[in-house]
């Protein structure tokens, strides 16, 4: 510490920004608190899992379908 010049604090500045209300944010906040009801991870997951299920069985018929085709055409051909 200086004898000649010594070291005193500033005082803390007063930073005030005031907080308006937004709508639009409000309601987007509301939105996400409500699907964080209790058994959203649940119902999500049961969601996910059937549309995947839903996927591999049009892609399952899709594969039988073009085999069906494939041996038609060659039993056509030949």
């Amino acid at each position: 510490m200086s004898v000649l010049f010594p070291k005193v604090q500033k005082p803390r500045e007063w930073d005030y920004r005031p907080i308006y209300y937004d709508k639009d944010k409000e309601a987007r906040k509301d939105k996400k608190l409500a699907r964080l009801h209790h058994g959203a991870f649940r119902e999500e997951h049961e969601k996910n899992m059937s549309e995947h299920r839903r996927k591999r069985e049009s892609r399952l018929v899709f594969w039988i379908v073009l085999l069906g085709l494939l041996i038609f055409t060659f039993y056509v051909l030949l």
